[in-house]
């Protein structure tokens, strides 16, 4: 069954770990969102998806906090929110990746992981001592994401692929709820899309809401649990991948038809 609003929810929305109630953001005369509400189910993976412009990004930077939004509610689990503040967002279990990979270029692989686990702020870290369960965790999630051997290289020569890497272990390293990924996958070459690709999987498997956007098909179609379609700034449609996806009125989104 496909959910149009946020009192239909399927059996993978029953629990849910983000809620928007009619959120709304205009830039200039334009609305990039528009009286969106739908929700993202607590388990399991979630794509959003959409033709471009449809508000994909903006979404994801008004329930982060990067943006204000305009009008609307956001529900994280029980609390509601007039406003987030981005600094707050992993006190609130949540935590993203940005399409553009936003790392410290001028520290090594190993100080960017440190800075996350210690103070979370670079001046204090740097200062900070760095305790034993900080080092073993940095050491397990640069493992885990295929970083170790590049540990002592600093970020700014790390190619693409592995800088996406480091990003995606930085927001693991948070052990929060929700994790949101905005473009995980574009640019990467297939050992690196592969590994990627798992770690999303290792994500749901350890019981965290995994959110990512992206405009390939044949990954939303083998990673998804539940699908999220934008189109022109509104919410249109949200179910079960195949089934939305077969809808004509997405088909007509896509295609232009």
């Amino acid at each position: 069954m496909i959910s149009q609003n946020v009192d239909q929810k399927t059996d993978l929305s029953e629990y849910y770990g983000i809620e928007t109630i009619g959120i709304t953001k205009q830039f200039g005369g334009v609305k990039a969102l528009d009286d969106v509400s739908l929700t993202i189910p607590l388990f399991g993976i979630t794509s959003i998806v959409g033709p471009n412009g449809s508000g994909k990004s903006t979404f994801v930077n008004l329930v982060t906090g990067v943006l204000p939004y305009d009008d609307g509610i956001v529900k994280i689990e029980t609390n509601s929110f007039k406003v987030i503040h981005a600094h707050e967002t992993p006190e609130h279990g949540i935590t993203r990746t940005f399409q553009e990979v936003r790392l410290f270029d001028q520290m090594t692989v190993w100080d960017n992981m440190m800075v996350v686990l210690t103070n979370r702020s670079l001046l204090p870290s740097i200062f900070e001592r760095s305790k034993a369960e900080h080092r073993k965790k940095t050491e397990e999630i640069l493992k885990q994401v295929g970083m170790w051997e590049k540990r002592e290289s600093m970020a700014g020569e790390l190619s693409y692929g592995q800088r996406k890497l480091l990003e995606i272990g930085r927001a693991m390293a948070l052990e929060v709820q929700v994790y949101i990924l905005d473009e995980p996958f574009a640019g990467l070459f297939p050992q690196m899309l592969e590994r990627v690709k798992d770690l999303l999987r290792d994500l749901r498997a350890s019981g965290r809401t995994v959110v990512f956007i992206s405009h390939n098909m044949d990954i939303v179609r083998e990673l998804s649990d539940y699908i999220i379609v934008l189109e022109s700034g509104k919410f249109l449609l949200a179910g079960e991948v195949e089934e939305v996806l077969n809808r004509p009125e997405v088909i007509r989104a896509y295609l232009g038809a």
